[in-house]
């Protein structure tokens, strides 16, 4: 293995292996694991975790249903179910290998529909950007709602986040992006009209092309509706599984649906951590906003350890589900062709 291949494998899936099993480390470190398995056995009512199952099966069909308007509006007209197991396909991966299920929904669509893989791409990134947008709006809405609670427990617990401003606020960091931007720029505007930079070029007028669709397509009232549609699953799978404690419904019943927000919103980001479908990172998350209201960490890793493993079983499940039928597909489409 060459030198080149060996850093693209780490960073790809070592470091995030390294990350979640970190941050499970030291979220565990502190909390009795005991108690918190006690917790789960005597007070958990699973009904709402299986209804929070179920929501969340439709959050994913939304979110297929919303990136079919892309595709169309690029010339890629996939049928709904190949579109729903791409994405049941690319959680699924993601557990494994993180931030590769992205890159696998992209190539099997593309292979599906004989369509270049940097076009579809695109416009998978751009469903991804769409994710970032709303979760900024939602941060900017729950922080104007919430922040009070918040900063004063910023305010006790500040050294720990003390690092993360001065990331944010590093020139060094600032630069980086500037100089990278000016770099792409300076290479889009050269002329290659063969060879490897020519291809370079080419793929990257392709994943533009697929990013940029989201603001020419036709259709974009339908695709915001999915859109709310999709965020709305994921919010309300979040704040149904608050009933299934005695100590979650009582932390919503003293400060109402806001505390519901904001967990899901610094749960969310915390999915921007390169990890194994969130482990580590979510739950970590998910401590420090309950903590924010006053629940300790054992009770609130109960909760969190809880929803995020039946998270992972489901996406397992759907995820056997989803290669089986794909293997039948391609069984049936070959006979078709014969």
């Amino acid at each position: 293995m060459t030198t080149r291949k060996l850093l693209q494998t780490t960073f790809k899936y070592v470091i995030p292996v390294i990350i979640s099993v970190g941050l499970c480390y030291l979220l565990f470190t502190g909390i009795d694991f005991r108690e918190m398995l006690r917790i789960i056995r005597e007070q958990c009512d699973f009904r709402w975790i299986a209804f929070a199952m179920i929501i969340s099966v439709f959050s994913h069909v939304f979110r297929a249903l919303r990136w079919d308007i892309q595709l169309r509006a690029l010339g890629v007209k996939a049928p709904l179910y190949a579109l729903v197991y791409s994405i049941f396909g690319t959680y699924a991966v993601n557990l494994v290998f993180p931030r590769l299920g992205e890159v696998w929904r992209s190539g099997y669509i593309a292979r599906r529909q004989d369509t270049p893989f940097t076009t579809v791409f695109g416009s998978m990134m751009a469903d991804r950007l769409a994710d970032t947008v709303t979760v900024l709006l939602l941060a900017l809405l729950t922080f104007a709602l919430a922040s009070g609670a918040i900063l004063d427990f910023l305010a006790a617990n500040g050294e720990s986040y003390a690092a993360i401003g001065r990331l944010l606020s590093s020139p060094w960091l600032w630069g980086a992006a500037l100089v990278a931007a000016a770099a792409l720029w300076w290479f889009m505007t050269r002329t290659y009209t063969s060879g490897p930079m020519f291809k370079i070029q080419n793929a990257i007028r392709e994943l533009w092309q697929g990013f940029a669709v989201i603001i020419t397509m036709r259709g974009k009232g339908q695709w915001l509706l999915w859109t709310v549609a999709l965020w709305g699953c994921y919010f309300l799978q979040n704040y149904i599984t608050f009933f299934a404690f005695p100590f979650t419904r009582e932390v919503l019943a003293d400060h109402g649906i806001t505390v519901a927000l904001v967990t899901f919103v610094i749960s969310s980001v915390s999915m921007g951590v390169p990890s194994n479908g969130g482990i580590g990172p979510w739950q970590w998350a998910v401590i420090f906003a309950l903590g924010i209201y006053g629940v300790d960490a054992t009770q609130a890793g109960a909760f969190a350890n809880l929803v995020l493993g039946s998270q992972t079983l489901l996406l397992i499940a759907l995820g056997i589900f989803t290669f089986a039928a794909i293997a039948l597909d391609k069984k049936k489409t070959h006979k078709t062709h014969e």
